[in-house]
């Protein structure tokens, strides 16, 4: 077994992940509940919750354990740092007087410890308070020496009434755990056999908003109504008659590397031998890398079979052999090669703004000019009357060299 390293970060990612994700639970446990929302990361608290354009109604601290053994016993750290964060919020004014204070644990709040006391069901907030004085007056761990300061720095009436806030949550789901929890949030919104595929797209677009959010200004926040939108959007990719549209191909642009990674594919050559610019050669392959990435991306996710796709491409073939014949006829014999290579630059133009949809829901244009580039890519279709020729002539001389 390899050593462990001392400086990992992978506890705290894990925290960090889990606060991201857990916001997103709970703001589809309260979406569900058809409530009108603001919802903030690491603002005012890990996760804080407001109403009504007023301050906070809920903040909530997350505390992630890979192991369920980890228990918040009257010492606990978790316990004592989450107090502190409150108390010294109070003092402030940061925590709002009425905000509901949740601590969401994965770990165990054992029976009879002030934790199990300030839970959901049989709340004793007496009884905690009387357990945490002594906890403060008598513990030497000196971890928690300043938030035992922090709280016997206030009243025994004032310790109390926050304590009356507070809410423990236990055993909470972990990071990887929560993947139920999620599912069991959207059952109703997609199919069973398309949860992974709607969640992972929706947690995609939620972990870029709290980034947006994290790195805006500091009053932005996450409204009900943006994630409401979001599943409605989703909801709809994942119709019958539609299928979903990844947003970071819809934002590709062509780089470097992309561009030399295909300079060789024959659809690019049909594109070079009709002499068209090279704008309409990167444009094509953008096309191209799209088309191709998203339908991968719907096979893998069996949300499109084979048969759908050959299916779709023998439309575009029969489509495209109109346009093709028509453009032979109108050249008819005896013409130049400069009349054949402007008339192949009429089918390429077709082609670039063919738009023939795969499901009567899915209009998005890479999805039929990147699909009639990767039928150009086999041979199938082509742009130069005489393209059979020209690519075997092309493949014999790429032999020959070889």
């Amino acid at each position: 077994m390899a050593p462990s390293n001392p400086f990992s970060a992978i506890n705290a990612s894990l925290g960090y992940l889990y606060q991201v994700r857990a916001g997103l639970l709970w703001s589809l446990q309260r979406l569900r509940r058809d409530e009108v929302f603001q919802v903030s990361i690491e603002s005012i608290d890990d996760v804080a919750f407001e109403s009504g354009g007023g301050e906070p109604s809920v903040l909530l601290q997350t505390k992630h354990h890979s192991s369920r053994t980890a228990s918040l016993t009257d010492a606990s750290p978790d316990i004592w740092k989450t107090l502190r964060v409150w108390i010294e919020g109070s003092t402030s004014g940061v925590v709002p007087s009425h905000a509901t204070l949740c601590l969401i644990t994965t770990g165990t709040a054992p029976p009879g410890s002030a934790a199990s006391m300030l839970g959901v069901d049989g709340r004793n907030a007496t009884a905690a308070r009387a357990i945490l004085d002594a906890t403060a007056r008598t513990s030497s761990n000196s971890t928690n020496a300043s938030a035992y300061a922090a709280y016997e720095a206030m009243t025994p009436t004032d310790r109390e009434a926050l304590l009356n806030r507070v809410i423990v949550i236990d055993v909470a789901p972990t990071v990887s755990d929560l993947d139920d929890s999620l599912r069991t949030e959207v059952f109703w919104a997609v199919d069973r056999s398309h949860q992974t595929s709607f969640l992972d797209r929706l947690e995609g677009w939620w972990f870029r908003r709290v980034i947006l959010q994290l790195t805006g200004a500091p009053s932005d926040r996450i409204g009900s109504v943006e994630i409401e939108a979001q599943m409605a959007e989703l909801r709809d990719q994942f119709r019958q008659e539609s299928l979903p549209i990844d947003d970071d191909l819809l934002d590709f642009t062509l780089d470097d590397a992309t561009e030399q990674a295909h300079a060789e594919h024959l659809f690019v050559k049909q594109i070079e031998i009709i002499a068209a610019g090279k704008r309409r050669v990167g444009n094509a392959i953008r096309d191209y890398y799209r088309a191709y990435e998203q339908r991968s991306r719907w096979l893998r996710e069996d949300l499109i079979v084979g048969m759908d796709l050959r299916r779709y491409e023998r439309r575009l073939i029969e489509e495209w052999e109109v346009v093709f014949e028509a453009m032979r006829d109108e050249l008819g014999t005896d013409a130049t090669e400069a009349a054949k290579l402007a008339a192949a630059r009429t089918v390429l133009t077709w082609a670039e703004r063919a738009s023939y949809p795969i499901r009567p829901g899915v209009t998005e244009p890479f999805l039929c000019k990147g699909s009639l580039h990767m039928i150009s890519d086999e041979g199938q279709i082509g742009w130069h009357p005489e393209f059979p020729d020209m690519l075997e002539h092309l493949l014999a001389g790429a032999r020959g060299s070889a």
